[in-house]
């Protein structure tokens, strides 16, 4: 097990006040103790359910999630839920495959090469193309020279903030699941292209453009709708590089805190288990404009929800020497989170715990 932290012991009371686990036997019987209490910071919390999963798991691979008693036991938390009943099967759960894509890879500065995930991940899409507007407006202002010691200047963060709000509307117009959404100008780097980027460079001013439209590529118009905002919670990443080189930059979620506050214990009949995603939420609540276009993340059967998951690693384009490791939680903050500790860590010339600590900023 391991000891209950402050954080977790907050959230859960926090929980409490609304419901959510709690009414979930299996989740409520684990997080809360007979009184309806959290169990305080410190206290060991153990997951014998869990444990045994994981067992399974290692003896039998994947399949052990996707079939037997582990995927029996997720239907049938789903199919029984209280209020919300799902449709799950089993068979979604025996047909389900993970998809190895290629990493999209892009030349920044003429000194790295940055490495990260394509859709249905927007992250890098996105974070380039804020590097890379601002990699090309005429005067950038000096980042470090801020009226507050240790912050970005104004003048920079302008320029920054400019630069995402036309990232991230392209972001909601042209990205999602490239099995049912196919890439604007016929492929996905048309969207780091350097005139592209020059001309959108040019739409930043001295003044906030307010709302950002977003762009035109391969000379016609989108047929699709603009997603409109919504929150997304939850998330972790881990960065690893070892005593050979071999780095990971991995993310991942159950989208909330406590992801559809539905627990499972895999079947095995022990306290504990694992938490069930609510990764639904990640796709366009709307699933089409008030004039009937569709958006592109909208909810598809078979369809992988567009994620702002942003694992990156970047290169020294001279030698191909890995340079960094980096990736963030946030929602759709990973983007600026996972810009702010790059740009710190290399043209700034920040260590890494500086960069991380520098104040977040984002549009």
């Amino acid at each position: 097990g391991f000891p209950v932290s402050e954080r977790l012991h907050q959230q859960l009371l926090h929980e409490a006040q609304k419901g959510g686990l709690r009414t979930d036997a299996q989740a409520g019987s684990y997080f809360y103790r007979a009184d309806g209490s959290p169990p305080p910071v410190g206290m060991p919390l153990r997951n014998p359910a869990l444990a045994a999963v994981l067992r399974r798991i290692a003896a039998e691979g994947s399949a052990a999630l996707h079939t037997g008693a582990v995927a029996a036991d997720i239907v049938r938390r789903v199919q029984g839920h209280a209020t919300a009943p799902g449709r799950m099967a089993l068979a979604d759960l025996t047909g389900y495959a993970a998809v190895q894509r290629e990493p999209l890879c892009t030349d920044w500065l003429a000194l790295y090469r940055v490495c990260g995930m394509p859709p249905p991940s927007s992250g890098h899409l996105a974070m380039l193309q804020i590097l890379g507007i601002l990699e090309r407006l005429p005067a950038l202002p000096d980042p470090l020279r801020g009226e507050q010691p240790g912050a970005p200047s104004a003048g920079w963060l302008h320029a920054y903030t400019e630069a995402a709000r036309l990232a991230f509307a392209d972001r909601g117009l042209y990205l999602a699941d490239p099995d049912f959404v196919p890439p604007p100008a016929g492929g996905w780097g048309s969207l780091l292209e350097d005139a592209y980027l020059q001309q959108r460079a040019g739409l930043v001013g001295t003044r906030s453009m307010g709302r950002a439209t977003p762009g035109t590529l391969g000379g016609t118009r989108s047929a699709w709708a603009p997603m409109p905002d919504q929150p997304e919670h939850g998330t972790s990443h881990i960065s690893i590089v070892d005593a050979q080189g071999r780095a990971v930059a991995m993310t991942t979620t159950i989208e909330a805190v406590f992801g559809s506050r539905l627990m499972s214990d895999g079947g095995t009949g022990l306290p504990g288990g694992f938490l069930l995603n609510n990764q639904l939420t990640d796709f366009s609540l709307a699933p089409s404009d008030a004039q009937g276009r569709p958006v592109a993340n909208r909810v598809q059967p078979g369809k992988r929800p567009r994620s702002s998951m942003s694992p990156t690693l970047v290169f020294d384009r001279r030698n191909g020497q890995l340079l960094m490791s980096l990736g963030s939680p946030g929602g759709p903050a990973i983007i600026h989170f996972t810009a702010k500790t790059l740009m710190g860590g290399l043209p700034w010339g920040l260590n890494a715990q500086q960069a991380i600590d520098l104040p977040n900023f984002g549009s």
